[in-house]
Protein backbone atom coordinates (compact mmCIF):
# COMPACT_ATOMS: atom_id res chain seq x y z
CA UNK A 1 0.00 0.00 0.00
CA UNK A 2 1.46 3.36 -1.04
CA UNK A 3 0.92 6.63 0.80
CA UNK A 4 0.87 10.27 -0.25
CA UNK A 5 4.56 10.79 0.50
CA UNK A 6 5.46 7.90 -1.82
CA UNK A 7 3.93 9.79 -4.75
CA UNK A 8 5.70 13.01 -3.69
CA UNK A 9 2.40 14.87 -3.96
CA UNK A 10 3.09 17.74 -1.59
CA UNK A 11 3.48 18.73 2.04
CA UNK A 12 0.03 17.52 3.10
CA UNK A 13 -1.05 13.93 3.71
CA UNK A 14 -4.63 14.47 2.53
CA UNK A 15 -6.02 16.68 -0.26
CA UNK A 16 -8.34 19.67 -0.03
CA UNK A 17 -11.69 19.60 -1.77
CA UNK A 18 -15.27 18.39 -1.59
CA UNK A 19 -15.75 14.72 -0.72
CA UNK A 20 -18.72 12.44 -0.13
CA UNK A 21 -18.91 11.23 3.47
CA UNK A 22 -22.38 9.61 3.43
CA UNK A 23 -25.50 9.10 1.36
CA UNK A 24 -28.12 11.61 2.50
CA UNK A 25 -30.66 8.90 3.28
CA UNK A 26 -28.28 7.31 5.80
CA UNK A 27 -28.80 10.26 8.14
CA UNK A 28 -32.52 9.48 8.25
CA UNK A 29 -31.54 6.53 10.46
CA UNK A 30 -29.87 8.81 13.01
CA UNK A 31 -26.38 10.13 13.82
CA UNK A 32 -23.39 8.37 12.30
CA UNK A 33 -19.81 7.75 13.40
CA UNK A 34 -17.56 8.09 10.35
CA UNK A 35 -13.83 8.14 9.71
CA UNK A 36 -12.07 9.99 6.90
CA UNK A 37 -8.73 11.78 6.45
CA UNK A 38 -7.28 9.79 9.32
CA UNK A 39 -9.80 11.37 11.73
CA UNK A 40 -13.01 10.37 13.48
CA UNK A 41 -16.11 12.54 12.94
CA UNK A 42 -19.64 12.86 14.28
CA UNK A 43 -22.18 13.26 11.48
CA UNK A 44 -25.89 13.92 12.03
CA UNK A 45 -28.91 15.73 10.65
CA UNK A 46 -30.37 18.55 12.72
CA UNK A 47 -34.09 19.04 13.21
CA UNK A 48 -34.02 21.74 10.50
CA UNK A 49 -32.80 19.09 8.03
CA UNK A 50 -29.30 20.51 7.99
CA UNK A 51 -26.44 17.99 7.97
CA UNK A 52 -23.79 18.71 10.60
CA UNK A 53 -20.26 17.34 10.90
CA UNK A 54 -18.11 17.79 13.99
CA UNK A 55 -14.93 16.35 15.41
CA UNK A 56 -16.01 13.11 17.03
CA UNK A 57 -14.93 13.54 20.62
CA UNK A 58 -16.45 15.55 23.44
CA UNK A 59 -13.95 17.88 25.10
CA UNK A 60 -15.10 16.77 28.57
CA UNK A 61 -13.90 13.15 28.73
CA UNK A 62 -13.27 12.20 25.14
CA UNK A 63 -16.58 10.45 24.47
CA UNK A 64 -17.49 9.81 20.83
CA UNK A 65 -20.60 11.88 20.21
CA UNK A 66 -22.30 9.54 17.75
CA UNK A 67 -20.83 6.04 18.20
CA UNK A 68 -22.98 5.05 21.18
CA UNK A 69 -26.43 3.59 20.44
CA UNK A 70 -27.26 2.19 23.89
CA UNK A 71 -27.14 5.36 26.03
CA UNK A 72 -30.66 6.32 27.12
CA UNK A 73 -30.41 9.83 25.67
CA UNK A 74 -29.77 8.17 22.30
CA UNK A 75 -32.29 5.32 22.49
CA UNK A 76 -34.99 7.75 23.68
CA UNK A 77 -34.35 10.02 20.69
CA UNK A 78 -33.34 13.00 22.84
CA UNK A 79 -29.76 13.47 21.65
CA UNK A 80 -30.56 15.97 18.87
CA UNK A 81 -31.97 19.33 19.98
CA UNK A 82 -32.62 21.68 17.09
CA UNK A 83 -29.39 21.48 15.11
CA UNK A 84 -27.32 20.76 18.24
CA UNK A 85 -26.21 17.41 19.67
CA UNK A 86 -25.68 16.21 23.24
CA UNK A 87 -22.87 13.94 24.31
CA UNK A 88 -24.28 10.54 25.32
CA UNK A 89 -22.09 10.37 28.45
CA UNK A 90 -22.88 13.55 30.44
CA UNK A 91 -25.20 15.48 28.13
CA UNK A 92 -22.85 18.32 27.16
CA UNK A 93 -24.37 20.04 24.15
CA UNK A 94 -22.60 21.24 21.01
CA UNK A 95 -24.04 23.54 18.38
CA UNK A 96 -23.55 22.96 14.65
CA UNK A 97 -20.63 25.41 14.81
CA UNK A 98 -18.89 23.15 17.35
CA UNK A 99 -19.38 25.59 20.23
CA UNK A 100 -20.16 24.10 23.63
CA UNK A 101 -23.44 25.83 24.53
CA UNK A 102 -24.90 23.87 27.46
CA UNK A 103 -23.76 21.72 30.36
CA UNK A 104 -26.95 20.50 32.07
CA UNK A 105 -25.54 20.49 35.61
CA UNK A 106 -23.41 23.64 35.33
CA UNK A 107 -24.50 27.20 36.16
CA UNK A 108 -22.86 30.00 34.25
CA UNK A 109 -21.25 30.26 30.84
CA UNK A 110 -19.69 27.21 29.20
CA UNK A 111 -15.90 27.24 28.89
CA UNK A 112 -14.82 28.38 25.44
CA UNK A 113 -12.06 25.80 25.57
CA UNK A 114 -14.77 23.13 25.32
CA UNK A 115 -15.41 23.94 21.64
CA UNK A 116 -14.66 21.33 18.99
CA UNK A 117 -14.06 21.70 15.25
CA UNK A 118 -17.01 21.89 12.87
CA UNK A 119 -16.81 21.27 9.13
CA UNK A 120 -18.60 22.62 6.08
CA UNK A 121 -21.04 20.02 4.74
CA UNK A 122 -23.66 20.24 2.02
CA UNK A 123 -26.57 18.03 1.01
CA UNK A 124 -26.07 17.75 -2.77
CA UNK A 125 -27.69 15.27 -5.17
CA UNK A 126 -28.51 12.76 -2.45
CA UNK A 127 -25.00 12.96 -1.02
CA UNK A 128 -23.56 14.56 2.08
CA UNK A 129 -20.47 16.36 0.81
CA UNK A 130 -17.77 17.65 3.14
CA UNK A 131 -15.21 20.36 2.47
CA UNK A 132 -11.83 19.25 3.79
CA UNK A 133 -8.77 21.48 3.86
CA UNK A 134 -5.59 20.40 5.67
CA UNK A 135 -4.85 24.10 6.22
CA UNK A 136 -8.26 24.69 7.79
CA UNK A 137 -9.56 27.10 5.14
CA UNK A 138 -13.12 27.42 3.86
CA UNK A 139 -14.43 26.26 0.46
CA UNK A 140 -12.57 27.61 -2.56
CA UNK A 141 -15.12 26.34 -5.08
CA UNK A 142 -18.63 24.91 -5.09
CA UNK A 143 -19.39 21.18 -5.08
CA UNK A 144 -20.57 19.78 -8.41
CA UNK A 145 -24.28 19.83 -9.18
CA UNK A 146 -26.35 18.54 -12.10
CA UNK A 147 -29.61 20.39 -12.86
CA UNK A 148 -30.99 17.04 -14.01
CA UNK A 149 -31.07 15.95 -10.35
CA UNK A 150 -34.07 18.24 -9.81
CA UNK A 151 -35.61 17.63 -13.23
CA UNK A 152 -38.62 15.29 -12.89
CA UNK A 153 -37.77 13.73 -16.26
CA UNK A 154 -34.73 12.06 -14.69
CA UNK A 155 -34.60 9.10 -12.29
CA UNK A 156 -32.26 9.82 -9.38
CA UNK A 157 -29.52 7.44 -8.36
CA UNK A 158 -29.41 5.42 -5.19
CA UNK A 159 -25.74 5.15 -4.37
CA UNK A 160 -23.78 1.93 -4.67
CA UNK A 161 -21.63 1.73 -1.54
CA UNK A 162 -18.40 0.12 -2.70
CA UNK A 163 -16.61 0.15 0.63
CA UNK A 164 -12.92 0.64 1.29
CA UNK A 165 -10.03 -0.28 -0.96
CA UNK A 166 -6.33 -0.20 -0.04
CA UNK A 167 -5.31 2.12 -2.84
CA UNK A 168 -4.31 5.76 -2.92
CA UNK A 169 -6.53 8.23 -4.75
CA UNK A 170 -3.65 8.98 -7.12
CA UNK A 171 -4.13 5.60 -8.81
CA UNK A 172 -7.83 6.35 -9.28
CA UNK A 173 -7.22 9.81 -10.76
CA UNK A 174 -4.75 8.28 -13.25
CA UNK A 175 -7.76 7.01 -15.21
CA UNK A 176 -8.42 10.55 -16.42
CA UNK A 177 -5.30 10.40 -18.60
CA UNK A 178 -5.39 6.70 -19.44
CA UNK A 179 -6.60 6.43 -23.05
CA UNK A 180 -5.13 3.00 -23.62
CA UNK A 181 -6.95 1.06 -20.87
CA UNK A 182 -10.39 1.73 -22.38
CA UNK A 183 -10.11 -1.11 -24.89
CA UNK A 184 -8.54 -3.92 -22.83
CA UNK A 185 -10.42 -3.10 -19.61
CA UNK A 186 -13.79 -1.85 -20.86
CA UNK A 187 -14.13 -3.10 -24.43
CA UNK A 188 -14.39 0.46 -25.75
CA UNK A 189 -11.15 1.53 -27.47
CA UNK A 190 -11.30 5.26 -28.06
CA UNK A 191 -10.99 6.87 -31.48
CA UNK A 192 -10.49 10.38 -30.11
CA UNK A 193 -9.29 11.62 -26.74
CA UNK A 194 -8.30 14.83 -25.01
CA UNK A 195 -7.75 16.27 -21.56
CA UNK A 196 -8.52 19.81 -20.51
CA UNK A 197 -7.43 21.48 -17.28
CA UNK A 198 -9.36 24.41 -15.83
CA UNK A 199 -8.09 25.32 -12.34
CA UNK A 200 -9.67 22.78 -9.94
CA UNK A 201 -11.37 20.84 -12.76
CA UNK A 202 -9.86 18.24 -15.08
CA UNK A 203 -11.87 17.06 -18.08
CA UNK A 204 -11.61 13.98 -20.27
CA UNK A 205 -13.38 13.79 -23.63
CA UNK A 206 -13.35 10.53 -25.56
CA UNK A 207 -15.39 8.42 -27.93
CA UNK A 208 -15.31 5.05 -29.68
CA UNK A 209 -17.29 1.91 -30.41
CA UNK A 210 -18.26 -0.01 -27.28
CA UNK A 211 -18.25 -3.73 -28.00
CA UNK A 212 -20.33 -4.64 -24.94
CA UNK A 213 -23.03 -2.03 -25.61
CA UNK A 214 -22.83 -2.66 -29.38
CA UNK A 215 -23.06 1.09 -29.85
CA UNK A 216 -20.85 4.14 -30.23
CA UNK A 217 -19.99 5.60 -26.83
CA UNK A 218 -19.10 9.26 -26.29
CA UNK A 219 -18.27 10.63 -22.85
CA UNK A 220 -17.33 13.90 -21.20
CA UNK A 221 -15.94 13.10 -17.78
CA UNK A 222 -14.71 15.58 -15.21
CA UNK A 223 -13.39 15.81 -11.67
CA UNK A 224 -14.40 18.77 -9.54
CA UNK A 225 -11.44 18.69 -7.18
CA UNK A 226 -9.76 15.40 -6.30
CA UNK A 227 -12.71 13.35 -5.05
CA UNK A 228 -15.82 13.80 -7.21
CA UNK A 229 -16.15 12.50 -10.77
CA UNK A 230 -19.15 13.08 -13.01
CA UNK A 231 -19.45 11.68 -16.51
CA UNK A 232 -22.00 12.55 -19.19
CA UNK A 233 -22.36 9.53 -21.48
CA UNK A 234 -24.22 8.91 -24.72
CA UNK A 235 -24.53 5.54 -26.41
CA UNK A 236 -27.25 4.62 -28.90
CA UNK A 237 -30.39 6.42 -27.74
CA UNK A 238 -29.28 6.43 -24.08
CA UNK A 239 -28.06 9.54 -22.27
CA UNK A 240 -26.90 9.17 -18.69
CA UNK A 241 -24.75 10.76 -16.00
CA UNK A 242 -22.43 8.67 -13.86
CA UNK A 243 -21.04 9.58 -10.44
CA UNK A 244 -17.88 8.06 -8.98
CA UNK A 245 -16.67 9.37 -5.64
CA UNK A 246 -13.48 8.56 -3.77
CA UNK A 247 -12.73 9.83 -0.27
CA UNK A 248 -9.56 9.11 1.73
CA UNK A 249 -10.22 7.12 4.90
CA UNK A 250 -6.59 6.85 5.94
CA UNK A 251 -3.38 7.51 4.04
CA UNK A 252 -3.49 4.96 1.22
CA UNK A 253 -7.02 3.73 1.96
CA UNK A 254 -10.00 5.01 -0.03
CA UNK A 255 -13.78 4.67 0.28
CA UNK A 256 -15.82 4.74 -2.92
CA UNK A 257 -19.41 5.31 -4.06
CA UNK A 258 -21.11 5.05 -7.43
CA UNK A 259 -24.38 6.16 -9.02
CA UNK A 260 -26.06 6.95 -12.34
CA UNK A 261 -28.86 9.29 -13.43
CA UNK A 262 -31.09 8.10 -16.28
CA UNK A 263 -33.78 9.87 -18.26
CA UNK A 264 -37.33 8.59 -17.77
CA UNK A 265 -39.98 8.18 -20.47
CA UNK A 266 -42.82 9.39 -18.27
CA UNK A 267 -43.58 11.79 -15.42
CA UNK A 268 -44.30 10.63 -12.80
CA UNK A 269 -41.90 7.75 -13.29
CA UNK A 270 -43.38 4.38 -14.13
CA UNK A 271 -42.09 1.14 -12.68
CA UNK A 272 -40.52 0.50 -16.07
CA UNK A 273 -38.69 3.84 -15.91
CA UNK A 274 -37.24 3.04 -12.51
CA UNK A 275 -36.30 -0.50 -13.54
CA UNK A 276 -34.59 0.82 -16.68
CA UNK A 277 -32.67 3.42 -14.66
CA UNK A 278 -31.50 0.80 -12.18
CA UNK A 279 -30.39 -1.39 -15.09
CA UNK A 280 -28.38 1.50 -16.56
CA UNK A 281 -26.72 2.11 -13.20
CA UNK A 282 -25.95 -1.59 -12.82
CA UNK A 283 -24.36 -1.60 -16.27
CA UNK A 284 -22.24 1.43 -15.43
CA UNK A 285 -21.22 -0.20 -12.15
CA UNK A 286 -20.25 -3.37 -13.99
CA UNK A 287 -17.91 -1.33 -16.17
CA UNK A 288 -16.43 0.52 -13.19
CA UNK A 289 -16.01 -2.76 -11.32
CA UNK A 290 -13.39 -3.77 -13.88
CA UNK A 291 -11.25 -0.82 -12.76
CA UNK A 292 -11.96 -1.60 -9.11
CA UNK A 293 -10.86 -5.20 -9.58
CA UNK A 294 -7.60 -4.14 -11.21
CA UNK A 295 -6.87 -1.62 -8.44
CA UNK A 296 -7.31 -4.32 -5.82
CA UNK A 297 -4.64 -6.48 -7.42
CA UNK A 298 -1.97 -4.08 -8.65
CA UNK A 299 1.15 -2.75 -6.99
CA UNK A 300 1.41 1.04 -6.66
CA UNK A 301 2.55 2.84 -9.81
CA UNK A 302 4.90 5.24 -8.10
CA UNK A 303 6.53 5.79 -11.46
CA UNK A 304 4.80 5.14 -14.77
CA UNK A 305 6.80 3.81 -17.72
CA UNK A 306 5.30 6.48 -19.96
CA UNK A 307 4.61 5.77 -23.64
CA UNK A 308 3.83 8.63 -26.03
CA UNK A 309 0.36 7.25 -26.76
CA UNK A 310 -0.58 6.43 -23.15
CA UNK A 311 -2.06 9.79 -22.27
CA UNK A 312 -0.73 12.71 -20.20
CA UNK A 313 -0.27 10.90 -16.89
CA UNK A 314 2.34 13.40 -15.71
CA UNK A 315 0.01 16.34 -16.30
CA UNK A 316 -2.90 14.74 -14.47
CA UNK A 317 -0.63 13.84 -11.56
CA UNK A 318 0.66 17.39 -11.51
CA UNK A 319 -2.95 18.69 -11.46
CA UNK A 320 -3.77 16.31 -8.60
CA UNK A 321 -0.76 17.52 -6.64
CA UNK A 322 -2.19 21.04 -6.26
CA UNK A 323 -4.66 19.74 -3.68
CA UNK A 324 -1.80 18.47 -1.50
CA UNK A 325 0.19 21.69 -1.75
CA UNK A 326 -0.12 24.98 0.09
CA UNK A 327 -3.15 26.92 -1.14
CA UNK A 328 -0.88 29.85 -1.95
CA UNK A 329 0.68 27.74 -4.71
CA UNK A 330 -2.59 27.00 -6.55
CA UNK A 331 -2.13 29.80 -9.08
CA UNK A 332 1.18 28.33 -10.22
CA UNK A 333 -0.49 25.01 -11.02
CA UNK A 334 -3.27 26.73 -12.95
CA UNK A 335 -0.87 28.87 -14.98
CA UNK A 336 1.19 25.81 -15.84
CA UNK A 337 -1.62 23.39 -16.72
CA UNK A 338 -4.74 25.23 -17.85
CA UNK A 339 -5.64 24.40 -21.44
CA UNK A 340 -6.27 21.40 -23.69
CA UNK A 341 -3.85 18.52 -24.31
CA UNK A 342 -3.95 15.80 -26.97
CA UNK A 343 -2.26 12.44 -27.49
CA UNK A 344 -0.10 11.54 -30.47
CA UNK A 345 -2.12 9.94 -33.30
CA UNK A 346 -5.47 10.43 -31.54
CA UNK A 347 -8.10 12.64 -33.14
CA UNK A 348 -9.52 15.60 -31.24
CA UNK A 349 -13.25 15.66 -30.42
CA UNK A 350 -15.35 16.95 -33.31
CA UNK A 351 -18.57 18.94 -33.57
CA UNK A 352 -20.69 15.96 -32.56
CA UNK A 353 -18.94 15.82 -29.20
CA UNK A 354 -19.38 19.55 -28.69
CA UNK A 355 -23.12 18.90 -28.47
CA UNK A 356 -22.47 16.47 -25.60
CA UNK A 357 -20.66 19.26 -23.76
CA UNK A 358 -23.66 21.58 -24.02
CA UNK A 359 -24.71 22.78 -20.59
CA UNK A 360 -21.46 21.70 -18.93
CA UNK A 361 -18.83 24.13 -17.61
CA UNK A 362 -20.97 27.14 -18.58
CA UNK A 363 -21.33 26.14 -22.27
Amino acid sequence: MAQAADYQLGPHTFPRGWFIVAESSELDEGPMAVRFFGQDFALYRGESGRPVMLDAYCAHMGTHLTASKSAVIVSDGKQIEGDSIRCPYHGWRYGPDGQLDDIPYHDGPCPKSGAIQSYEVRDVMGCVMMWFDPEGGGPLFEPPYLPEWDDPHWVRWQLDHLGEIAIHGQEIIDNMADAQHLGPTHGAPCEYFENEFADHIVIQRQGGYHHTYQAYLATTTWYTGPGLLLSKQEFGDVLTYELIANTPVDDGVTKAWHGALARARSVPHSEEDIAAAREIQAGALHAFAADFDIWRHKRPALRIMQMKKDGPFKLVRRWYGQFYDQITQAGEYHAELNGTHHIKDFDAPGEAHQKLDKGLFGT
